[in-house]
Parts: structure tokens; sequence; C-alpha cells
């Protein structure tokens, strides 16, 4: 057991070490959002005004634009398992102690830890658009994204069991994140839209993930008009992270399966 944990610790800290070594993933993790940040929340701000006393739509779009960071994030680790496929170095990690599962585990603490980074490079932002922040708020926040980021890496870790190619999983990836990122209440609340696509945005496990980050930053206030309400009970951050934490579950179990089958 003991050799499982280290194999896991290992394992993540290679994916955190590839990240920041890599200095276009670490600039793009800032640049990306910050482009999102000005093209939908100036251009849109104007039109869209306040959603909710005291909350414009750039405060809104922010906690929204941090969560699809880590849900991009975390999916997109699965590439590093096709990576280690074409180079020869997964055959090294299956003959460790390790195990398939602490190989999918170590990638997943590794996305993880790598999302915690992202989100405090995204902190510098707040204060600029005007969300405050305390120290229990970064708290809560750190620790809802690590748990979110774990969870939905099963989901890029179910992919990448799949894929022999970079090339192949980015494109199945890409087709698979852009309806779940617009469909997740990023750039716009999901009780006030059509009802066909309120109905598929609730389907949508990241809907809650994306619920509970903008929670922990708005407010409780703010999420009576703003959160995720089901059959008009309104979701709390708890119930928010206990639908993402049930959905990674049933992927990353699904991703072990799928891993052990083909390697």
């Amino acid at each position: 057991m003991t050799d499982v944990f280290r194999g896991i610790r290992v394992v993540a800290y290679r994916e955190l070490l590839r990240f920041v070594q890599e200095r276009s993933r670490l600039i793009s993790s800032f640049i990306m959002p910050l482009i999102f940040l000005v093209i939908f929340g100036a251009g849109f701000g104007q039109t869209i005004g306040s959603l909710v006393p005291g909350v414009n739509y750039l405060q809104f779009m922010y906690p929204g634009i941090i969560a699809m960071t880590v849900v991009m994030g975390a999916i997109m680790s699965g590439i590093s398992i096709v990576w280690d496929r074409e180079f020869g170095f997964l055959k090294e990690l299956l003959v460790s102690p390790i195990g398939r599962s602490g190989i999918l585990l170590g990638k997943s603490v590794g996305a993880a830890t790598t999302a915690i980074l992202q989100t405090c490079i995204m902190l510098i932002l707040a204060p600029i658009l005007g969300i405050p922040l305390s120290f229990i708020l970064i708290i809560e926040l750190l620790i809802a994204i690590f748990i979110i980021s774990v969870s939905i890496s099963g989901l890029g870790l179910l992919v990448a069991s799949r894929m022999k190619s970079q090339q192949g999983f980015q494109l199945v990836t890409q087709i698979i994140i852009m309806p779940l990122i617009f469909l997740a209440g990023v750039f716009f609340p999901v009780n006030n839209v059509p009802a066909w696509m309120e109905f598929i945005s609730k389907i949508n496990p990241l809907t809650y993930g994306v619920d509970a980050i903008r929670q922990i930053f708005l407010g409780s206030e703010a999420a009576s008009a703003l959160s995720v309400s089901i059959f008009g009970h309104t979701m709390s951050i708890f119930e928010d992270i206990l639908v993402v934490v049930v959905f990674g579950g049933i992927l990353m179990v699904a991703a072990i399966w799928s891993f052990s089958k083909q390697e």
C-alpha cells in the first residue's frame, strides 16, 4: 500500500513538473481565460448589465471562466497517457508496483494540483474585477477545485484509454469539451434559457462544478437568483460537489476498467 501511495505521488509530481516546465502551457493557462473575459465579459457586459443587484456580467462570468479552465485542464490531462504510450514510457509504469489504478489516480491528482496552480494565477484578476477575496474563500475554492478536477479528469482518462495518438485524443476531447462547457452555465444562467437547453444543462455534471465555484465567489444572496435549481430547490455547494463526485467516481471506475482492458 505504501508503494502505491508513493507511486501516485511520483506520477502526480511528474505531471506537475511537466506543466511548470512547459512555458507555453503555463502562459496559455492565464492568457486564454483572460481573452474570454475580455471578449465575452467586456463585449456582452455592456449589453447585459447587472444580472442581480451587485453582480454584473463580468463578475458572473469570472467564476465560470475559472471553472472552464479547471475542467479543460482536467479532461486534457488524459493526453499524458497517450503521450506516454506513444513514447514507450507507459510500459515502464505498467511494470512498476503502482498498478493501473495507481497510474490513473496519479495522473488525476497531478491534474488537480495543476488546476490549483492555474487558479492561483487566475485569482490575480479578482480584485481588478471587483470581486473581494478572503482567506476562507480561497481555501474553500481550492478544496472545491481539487475535488472537481480529480472527478472530471476521469472523463479525459477514459477517452485516453482508447486513443492511440495525441491528435486523435485532442480531436475527440474538443468535440466533447465545447458542448459541455457552453451548456454548463459558464456564459449564462442555466435557469434563464429555453426549456430544452435547461434540461440538457441540468443533466450535464459540469454544470454543478461551475455552480459550486460561482457560489463560493458570489455568496448565498446571489446564489438564490443565479444558482442551479432542481424542481424549485436551489442546489447548495455541498450538493453540487456531491453530484460531481458521484459522476467522477463512475468515470474513474470506467477509466480504470477500460485502461486495464487496453494495456
